[in-house]
């Protein structure tokens, strides 16, 4: 995401609100392309926790990703890196919270789409 977030912990929750969010809308814009193309319920689901964590953690997971694998051999080259990354202490931190956060949104937007779609078979079984 690479927002001006807080630092530590909170930050982390902020990003794994923000990624929360994020798997919302992706499982109701999904969900709309499953009902409409006929797709399994496993499809909205998967496609929407793909697409949201890498949404609301590409950036992170990349420079997670890119400061391990890459060797920062000098100093400045490390210092230029780690310049560009919004608290690079708690990087880890964050890239977990936008995870959890995707993944539960993508859950949350299930059940809400669930208990819509059971109201609505009650009142056609009560008419």
């Amino acid at each position: 995401m690479n927002l001006p977030l807080h630092y530590g912990w909170l930050g982390g929750l902020e990003a794994g609100l923000i990624a929360l969010l994020v798997g919302v809308l992706a499982f109701w814009l999904f969900h709309a392309l499953a009902r409409r193309f006929a797709w399994t319920e496993g499809h909205s689901i998967g496609w929407s926790c793909v697409s949201a964590i890498a949404i609301a953690a590409g950036i992170d997971t990349w420079n997670l990703f890119y400061m391990g694998v890459m060797r920062l051999e000098s100093p400045v080259y490390a210092r230029m890196f780690l310049q560009g990354i919004h608290d690079a202490n708690g990087l880890g931190t964050r890239v977990f919270m936008e995870i959890i956060g995707a993944v539960s949104g993508v859950a949350l937007g299930w059940v809400i789409a669930h208990r819509h779609q059971d109201s609505d078979r009650a009142a056609d079984a009560g008419d």
